[in-house]
């Protein structure tokens, strides 16, 4: 499985609002910038995430973006489903419940089941309130 740059972008933007939304919304201008990223690529991002409920959006002076939830609400693999599709590392597993022809046959099947079970536990089980806080972890200091 590779993670597309649309993945990874929407995890950096919804990062960035978390760590810098607390005074308001968030010019995409400005996220652009500090994740040194195209404006026109975030704003093909922020329809997906808004439309799912992840963004709040203001029209106008003082407009932007922020977090539609606290931080601690966002895990890792709601934020890659929404924008990479389906995690599965093969299509049978894509559904539920599996449709293959071939899945009572597969000799391999368990391989795969249980790829994908690791994959959705470890990304479902991080937000991006641990990511914050895994970033700033013994950053106790100033230079």
């Amino acid at each position: 499985m590779k993670i597309s740059t649309k993945g990874r972008y929407a995890l950096r933007m919804l990062l960035d609002l978390a760590l810098n939304s607390k005074d308001g919304y968030v010019a995409l201008k400005d996220i652009a910038e500090r994740q040194n990223v195209s404006k026109k690529y975030l704003e093909q991002i922020v329809p997906l995430l808004s439309k799912s409920g992840l963004l709040k959006t203001n029209r106008g002076y003082q407009g932007g973006y922020m977090l539609a939830k606290s931080p601690e609400a966002y895990t890792v693999g709601e934020i890659l489903r929404l924008t990479e599709g389906s995690l599965a590392p093969i299509p049978c597993l894509e559904n539920a419940p599996n449709e293959c022809a071939r899945a009572e046959a597969c000799m391999t099947l368990y391989v795969w089941e249980g790829l994908y079970k690791a994959i959705t536990d470890y990304l479902d089980g991080i937000t991006l309130q641990d990511i914050i806080n895994h970033g700033t972890e013994g950053n106790d200091y100033c230079i």
